[in-house]
């Protein structure tokens, strides 16, 4: 202590309304956040799966050996992966434990990319997409009362990019 003028963190947090809840972003660490329907409802460290795959059919005619005929089928789209992630909302565990329960329901969402200051830099509307698979994170008592996961895979019918306004 020199002279009674320092602080403890929680006080400096208190003064300068770092600790606050109206100042409060649980998403501020991550660099992904997903909307549902328009609503935030998580934030990600990392997401896997942003790709697609045009599935091709070969067909070999008959006097041709020198090449094969290469026909478009489909698109495959490979399962969106969320990895360590959080929210202040349960709207995502919910949405997994009515599809654990047979209650599957095709929706939205958006993927968006955040940078250091936590604008948004680029987005992916994900199409029709519902969970199919969810990881706990490692327990700690000290987390507070946000929802934490440490990865959620969604299948999807699609991805496609989406225009960000800039702030």
């Amino acid at each position: 202590m020199n002279g009674g003028n320092d602080l403890t963190m929680a006080q400096f947090q208190q003064q300068s309304g770092q600790n606050s809840e109206k100042n409060r972003d649980p998403y501020m660490p991550f660099n992904f956040t997903v909307e549902i329907n328009g609503l935030t409802v998580g934030g990600f460290s990392e997401v896997m799966g942003l790709s697609g795959r045009l599935e091709l059919e070969d067909y070999v005619e008959g006097g041709m050996n020198h090449r094969v005929h290469r026909f478009p089928k489909h698109m495959d789209y490979p399962n969106l992966v969320l990895i360590r992630g959080l929210s202040d909302r349960d709207d995502l565990w919910k949405w997994y434990q009515d599809v654990t329960r047979g209650k599957i329901r095709l929706q939205n969402a958006t993927i968006i990319l955040k940078d250091s200051q936590q604008s948004d830099v680029m987005a992916w509307r994900v199409s029709r997409a519902y969970p199919v698979a969810w990881e706990g994170p490692p327990l700690n008592a000290s987390t507070g009362t946000e929802v934490a996961f440490e990865r959620m895979e969604l299948v999807h019918r699609g991805i496609y990019e989406q225009k960000v306004q800039k702030q």
